[in-house]
Protein backbone atom coordinates (compact mmCIF):
# COMPACT_ATOMS: atom_id res chain seq x y z
CA UNK A 1 0.00 0.00 0.00
CA UNK A 2 1.35 3.36 -1.21
CA UNK A 3 2.01 6.17 1.76
CA UNK A 4 -0.62 8.90 2.34
CA UNK A 5 0.92 12.06 0.68
CA UNK A 6 -2.76 14.47 1.24
CA UNK A 7 -4.05 15.70 4.11
CA UNK A 8 -6.00 18.79 5.87
CA UNK A 9 -5.96 20.08 9.20
CA UNK A 10 -9.26 19.73 10.99
CA UNK A 11 -10.11 22.39 13.71
CA UNK A 12 -13.31 22.46 15.54
CA UNK A 13 -14.81 25.50 16.69
CA UNK A 14 -18.02 27.54 17.30
CA UNK A 15 -17.91 29.67 13.64
CA UNK A 16 -16.50 27.88 11.00
CA UNK A 17 -16.64 30.86 8.11
CA UNK A 18 -14.87 33.03 10.62
CA UNK A 19 -12.13 31.26 11.40
CA UNK A 20 -11.58 30.62 7.96
CA UNK A 21 -11.17 33.76 7.06
CA UNK A 22 -8.98 34.71 9.83
CA UNK A 23 -6.90 31.74 8.76
CA UNK A 24 -6.83 32.83 5.30
CA UNK A 25 -5.53 36.01 6.29
CA UNK A 26 -2.92 34.79 8.62
CA UNK A 27 -1.76 32.65 5.67
CA UNK A 28 -2.59 33.92 2.75
CA UNK A 29 -4.44 30.91 1.76
CA UNK A 30 -7.86 31.20 -0.34
CA UNK A 31 -11.28 30.64 1.41
CA UNK A 32 -13.13 28.88 -1.56
CA UNK A 33 -16.43 29.86 -3.08
CA UNK A 34 -18.00 26.37 -2.08
CA UNK A 35 -17.02 26.65 1.55
CA UNK A 36 -19.05 30.02 1.75
CA UNK A 37 -22.32 30.16 3.25
CA UNK A 38 -22.93 26.47 4.83
CA UNK A 39 -22.67 27.64 8.60
CA UNK A 40 -21.51 23.83 9.79
CA UNK A 41 -18.45 24.16 7.50
CA UNK A 42 -16.25 26.35 5.97
CA UNK A 43 -11.90 25.95 4.93
CA UNK A 44 -9.19 27.67 3.72
CA UNK A 45 -6.55 26.50 0.85
CA UNK A 46 -3.39 26.84 -0.86
CA UNK A 47 -2.15 24.36 -3.50
CA UNK A 48 1.47 24.77 -2.02
CA UNK A 49 0.15 23.60 1.35
CA UNK A 50 -2.59 21.54 3.22
CA UNK A 51 -6.32 22.77 3.53
CA UNK A 52 -7.54 23.68 6.74
CA UNK A 53 -11.00 22.81 7.35
CA UNK A 54 -13.26 23.97 10.02
CA UNK A 55 -15.98 22.35 11.47
CA UNK A 56 -19.22 23.57 13.59
CA UNK A 57 -19.11 21.91 17.14
CA UNK A 58 -21.59 22.65 20.09
CA UNK A 59 -18.93 22.44 22.44
CA UNK A 60 -16.46 25.49 23.23
CA UNK A 61 -12.46 25.11 23.34
CA UNK A 62 -11.89 23.99 27.43
CA UNK A 63 -8.15 23.08 27.10
CA UNK A 64 -4.59 23.50 25.24
CA UNK A 65 -4.52 22.05 21.88
CA UNK A 66 -2.90 18.81 21.45
CA UNK A 67 -1.59 20.22 17.72
CA UNK A 68 -0.67 23.87 17.07
CA UNK A 69 0.19 25.60 14.16
CA UNK A 70 3.51 26.87 13.45
CA UNK A 71 3.26 29.90 11.25
CA UNK A 72 7.28 30.17 9.76
CA UNK A 73 7.59 33.95 9.72
CA UNK A 74 11.19 33.41 10.58
CA UNK A 75 12.39 30.71 8.61
CA UNK A 76 16.37 32.06 8.39
CA UNK A 77 16.17 34.65 10.84
CA UNK A 78 18.31 34.73 14.14
CA UNK A 79 18.56 37.23 17.22
CA UNK A 80 17.30 40.66 16.97
CA UNK A 81 15.98 40.56 13.44
CA UNK A 82 14.47 37.24 14.09
CA UNK A 83 12.63 38.82 17.46
CA UNK A 84 11.72 42.00 15.34
CA UNK A 85 10.00 40.04 12.13
CA UNK A 86 8.37 37.84 14.90
CA UNK A 87 6.97 40.86 16.98
CA UNK A 88 5.84 42.74 13.41
CA UNK A 89 4.15 39.00 11.90
CA UNK A 90 2.45 39.28 15.85
CA UNK A 91 1.04 42.86 15.46
CA UNK A 92 0.00 41.99 11.88
CA UNK A 93 -2.16 38.99 13.29
CA UNK A 94 -3.57 41.14 16.08
CA UNK A 95 -5.00 43.10 14.27
CA UNK A 96 -6.49 40.42 12.69
CA UNK A 97 -7.78 39.36 16.09
CA UNK A 98 -5.45 37.30 17.22
CA UNK A 99 -4.22 37.55 20.69
CA UNK A 100 -0.59 37.68 21.59
CA UNK A 101 0.00 34.94 24.70
CA UNK A 102 3.77 34.73 25.53
CA UNK A 103 6.89 35.82 23.74
CA UNK A 104 9.94 33.41 24.17
CA UNK A 105 13.05 34.52 23.64
CA UNK A 106 16.06 32.42 22.20
CA UNK A 107 18.50 30.27 24.50
CA UNK A 108 21.04 28.07 24.11
CA UNK A 109 18.77 26.14 21.80
CA UNK A 110 15.72 27.09 20.30
CA UNK A 111 15.64 30.50 18.28
CA UNK A 112 12.73 33.38 19.89
CA UNK A 113 9.12 32.72 18.89
CA UNK A 114 5.55 33.82 19.88
CA UNK A 115 2.71 31.91 21.35
CA UNK A 116 -0.78 33.38 20.00
CA UNK A 117 -4.27 32.41 20.05
CA UNK A 118 -6.60 32.86 17.13
CA UNK A 119 -9.95 34.24 17.10
CA UNK A 120 -11.81 31.29 19.04
CA UNK A 121 -8.73 30.99 21.16
CA UNK A 122 -6.49 27.86 19.84
CA UNK A 123 -2.84 28.30 20.36
CA UNK A 124 0.00 28.87 17.15
CA UNK A 125 3.22 29.94 17.13
CA UNK A 126 4.89 32.44 15.46
CA UNK A 127 8.04 30.94 14.33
Amino acid sequence: MAPVHHFQVTYDCADPERVAHFWSEVLGYEVPPSAEGDASWSCCVDPSGPRLYFQRVPEGKVAKNRLHLDVRAGTGLAGKERLATLEAESARVVALGAVQVQILLADEDNESCIVMRDIEGNEFCLD
